[in-house]
């Protein structure tokens, strides 16, 4: 009697916990990712049919975006994160493409804060050699090192970085965007954007300006939160970098390294030192985390 009431329990709690079994992973999804929480509430928001599950700490959100079927999560903040995440999501889901959207810092002089970028490739800007000084204010690098092309600021030389993939060993620098999102991104460029919101003390804000969408162009990302006006001026002068960030650029590693169709969306927040006044990034970072969500959007209604 009581092996048959163990058994009976055994199939009950089995039968439970099939209904609380998280979504199929065999399904194609898009793969949704931010890096930090704000910069994803909009979008989860218009969610339908949700579907929560963690795995290695990480809450991956599986439902339907604008009729598309996603998987929504945060990378976390940093290049490791971002990853160390995206390759998480492409090992446990079936994805079928890469879509980055949040805040960056703005490089491009003619780019002003609540502008959206939609680049058209990424690198990873402080991929670098820490050069021997070999006069004051003069560094070279090693003789054998013959990667060294980019210019230096300072003792930082860049460097590309190294891929494994199907294609074989390989040396990037650009990581590019899929050809085929981009047009569809020209397509929806045309959305509203945010002008108002709320700042990060509560308060309510406006900018002085219309905000923008750009498609095109490069981004850079890489270890350092920038709030530097030189270094804004280097990376914009070296690389004609648009926008600069911390994780993107990774997260294009990870999807070329595995195949995978990638684009992103970057709103500024702040202009990485090139301000007049302090770093303008907890004031601004909502309005520019719901135009990049506003895009996101747009971007796939016309997909």
């Amino acid at each position: 009697m009581r092996h048959r009431l163990f058994a009976l329990f055994i199939a009950i709690a089995a039968l439970l916990a099939g209904c609380a079994t998280p979504a199929p992973t065999d399904t194609p999804r898009i793969a949704i990712i931010s890096a930090f929480q704000p910069e994803l509430t909009l979008l989860l928001s218009k969610l339908e049919q949700p579907n929560r599950q963690t795995i290695n700490g990480v809450e991956f959100t599986t439902g339907t975006l604008q009729g598309k079927p996603v998987v929504m999560f945060l990378s976390g903040i940093s290049m490791t994160n971002a990853a160390m995440n995206t390759q998480l999501a492409l090992d446990r889901f079936k994805v079928s493409h890469v879509v980055f959207s949040g805040i960056a810092g703005g490089v491009n002089p003619a780019l002003k804060v609540g502008d959206v970028v939609v680049a058209e490739r990424w690198g990873q800007y402080l991929e670098v050699l820490a050069a021997r000084e070999t006069a004051p204010g003069k560094f070279a690098a090693p003789p054998w090192m013959d990667d060294v092309k980019i210019a230096n600021f300072g003792m930082w030389h860049p460097r590309p970085v190294g891929v494994n993939s199907a294609r074989g060993a390989e040396k990037k620098f650009w990581f590019e965007a899929d050809a085929k999102l981009l047009d569809i991104a020209r397509r929806a460029s045309s959305v509203t954007l945010a002008r108002c919101g709320a700042d990060g003390s509560g308060g309510q804000r406006c900018l002085s300006h219309e905000p923008r969408v750009l498609v095109g162009g490069n981004g850079v990302s890489g270890q350092a939160f920038v709030d530097n006006a030189a270094l804004r001026e280097y990376t914009f002068k070296t690389f004609q970098a648009n926008v600069l960030d911390m994780e993107t650029a990774a997260t294009a590693h990870v999807a070329y390294s595995n195949g995978v169709p990638f684009i992103a969306f970057r709103s500024l927040s702040d202009l990485a030192g090139g301000g007049d006044g302090e770093n303008e990034i907890n004031t601004f970072f909502k309005i520019a985390a719901e135009n990049s969500a506003r895009v996101l959007l747009a971007f796939l209604a016309a997909w």
